[in-house]
Order: structure tokens, then C-alpha cells, then sequence
């Protein structure tokens, strides 16, 4: 299913990159996966300034985070030990860092790291 979400267009080519013809191949980047319940559900997102840098709220304080490269996002993906299914949030990198115990020292660093290219 293909959604625009209220988005308006403003030319014939930007709408045809919204809604491509059945049987194209196209780019896209994973917005969300929800493994709750099988089977598992993704939604892909094929908005052209989302494949340069998807932008998405951050789960503890709601502002704007980028995912992907030059981001500060941290993806954190939580299952049960003890049967099917997880849960996914998302956060600012320095947000988690700080919601970790001062004493876990180690944690916070690797929160702050986790991911970067340097």
C-alpha cells in the first residue's frame, strides 16, 4: 500500500515518484518494523528527500532525529527472552546516554559511539 500522507505535490514528475506505476523498480528506505505479531510488517518509505536523510521523533522527547548517515539516532531493538516479539524506539544518541545509570560508565560511552565512523 502506497500512503502520501497529506503530502502535496507540486509537479507531475514529483507525483510519479510518489506513486510509481505497478511493476517499477524503485528505491526505498525501511521506515518502521513492527515484529509483534507474526508475520512481520515493514513499511517502506519512497519519498525522494527521505531517501537522503529520513527524519523521524524521537521516542523520549518527541523533536526531530536524523536516521542513517551524519544522524544522531540510536535504534534500539528490545525482544523478550522469554517469547516472540519486540519493540523498537528510537532516541537521540546523547538522550539514552543520560537516561543510563551515572555508575555504568562503560554503557553511556558506548551509547555516545555506538555506530560513528571516525
Amino acid at each position: 500500500m502506497i500512503q502520501q500522507f497529506s503530502q502535496s505535490t507540486r509537479s507531475h514528475d514529483e507525483l510519479l515518484a510518489l506513486f510509481p506505476p505497478v511493476g517499477s523498480q524503485i528505491d526505498a528506505v525501511i521506515e518502521q518494523i513492527h515484529r509483534w505479531h507474526p508475520p512481520v510488517s515493514v513499511r517502506l518509505n519512497i519519498r525522494p528527500a527521505d531517501l537522503e536523510s529520513l527524519v523521524w521523533s524521537c521516542d523520549f522527547c518527541a523533536e526531530p532525529i536524523t536516521l542513517g548517515p551524519g544522524g544522531d539516532a540510536l535504534i534500539l531493538d528490545s525482544r523478550s527472552s522469554d517469547g516472540p516479539g519486540s519493540h523498537t524506539i528510537i532516541s537521540h544518541r546523547h538522550g539514552l546516554a543520560e537516561r543510563i545509570r551515572p555508575e555504568n560508565s562503560g554503557e553511556r560511552a558506548r551509547a555516545l559511539k555506538i555506530g560513528k565512523m571516525y
